[in-house]
C-alpha cells in the first residue's frame, strides 16, 4: 500500500498529513517548525 505525506510549513507551526492511496487520512499533526529537523 502506498502512503503519501504533505507538509504545510509556516514560521511557527508545520502541519503534517499522511494519507493512503485511497485518500484516507492515516495521521495528522501540527508540530513546531524546526528547520534543522526538516532539512536533515
Amino acid at each position: 500500500m502506498s502512503t503519501f505525506a504533505a507538509l504545510d510549513v509556516s514560521q511557527e507551526l508545520t502541519a503534517v498529513c499522511v494519507v493512503n492511496q485511497e485518500g484516507s487520512i492515516i495521521a495528522e499533526a501540527k508540530v513546531a517548525t524546526c528547520l534543522d529537523a526538516i532539512t536533515a
